[in-house]
């Protein structure tokens, strides 16, 4: 198969010459790859063109060579581009080595630079504790429950701004489709729901830099968020709200950042269904509507969320055992 390069195509398409030739040669990259995973794995789609005007998220990835990129107080210098005022988050440390820059314009006219650097960290050693661990049970109301019967609450941040996402794009609707007042009406119906998700994201920061910071193991269910938001279960808004894939990403790398350990229990463990002081499996906990429950064979009463967070901390102890040996 024969390999063509961007250079081959700027006679014909002037304006090639106008981009970073490394952002072509990153495209160009990325779409080679698109088509070899949509050719060995039916799961990949055929790559799509990208609409300049449709796309929600518009970026491109260049590489740093000869200092073409660089990193100031209040500036970010980029090829073709030159150095452009930027709010800079976080400092780099002298020793880390500058590999490349994602710029991305988001579907509310914002634009961020993502600079990627590569360094080495050493991981501390941490003696993990058993007596340190807690196990955390989905919320769909609360977010989660742990072992230590505390119940996090959830902002339903998205519920909180319904209303005024509603009045926008009811405003979007009536706007001539493609004229100048519909574009500026997407814009402000873009910054609604990109408040939300901002605000959800610092939330999930928040939280799981808690729990790391705080425990040694934790011990969650590997759900199928999908699963759960579809209409089956009545409750795909406050599912999808909560955002807790995001926040068990988040968990994960925090706790593996300090040596620490997160141990996913399998979703298809009954963990509300057995009576955590005597063991019993109850098949008929299987009704949601049940939030409180005394057990027939030991009498305990319990509650379903701190019940099912128990024992998904003995079950997520007994699974980081058998991996360790």
């Amino acid at each position: 198969m024969l390999q063509t390069t961007p250079a081959q195509y700027k006679d014909e398409y002037p304006y090639l010459r106008e981009v970073d030739s490394l952002a072509l040669a990153n495209v160009q990259m990325q779409l080679q790859q698109a088509f070899k995973n949509a050719l060995s794995n039916k799961k990949f789609g055929y790559p799509k063109f990208k609409s300049k005007k449709r796309c929600r998220k518009n970026s491109y990835t260049t590489n740093c060579q000869h200092n073409s990129i660089e990193l100031s107080d209040h500036a970010v210098k980029l090829p073709k581009v030159g150095w452009v005022k930027a709010k800079v988050h976080r400092k780099p440390q002298t020793t880390w080595k500058l590999k490349s820059a994602t710029i991305s314009r988001t579907a509310s006219g914002k634009y961020f630079v993502a600079l990627l650097f590569e360094y080495e960290e050493q991981i501390p050693q941490v003696m993990l504790s058993e007596e340190n661990a807690v196990g955390l049970d989905y919320k769909s109301d609360g977010f989660y429950c742990s072992s230590d019967n505390e119940v996090c609450g959830s902002p339903k941040y998205y519920r909180k701004a319904h209303k005024k996402l509603a009045r926008e794009q009811r405003r979007l609707s009536k706007r001539v489709k493609g004229s100048q007042n519909y574009w500026k009406q997407k814009q402000k119906v873009a910054r609604v729901q990109e408040h939300i998700a901002n605000q959800r994201k610092d939330f999930c920061h928040k939280q799981s830099t808690a729990i790391a910071k705080s425990y040694d193991i934790v011990c969650v269910e590997s759900l199928n968020m999908r699963s759960m938001s579809n209409k089956g279960f009545g409750n795909g808004k406050a599912t999808l709200d909560n955002g807790w894939g995001m926040f068990l990403l988040f968990l994960e790398y925090k706790l593996r950042n300090r040596g620490k350990a997160l141990v996913k229990v399998d979703k298809w463990y009954p963990s509300s269904q057995i009576c955590h002081d005597c063991g019993t499996i109850h098949p008929e906990l299987k009704d949601l509507s049940i939030r409180e429950w005394d057990c027939p064979d030991c009498g305990a009463h319990h509650d379903r969320d701190y019940n099912a967070a128990l024992n998904i901390r003995d079950e997520g102890l007994r699974v980081l055992k058998q991996t360790l040996t």
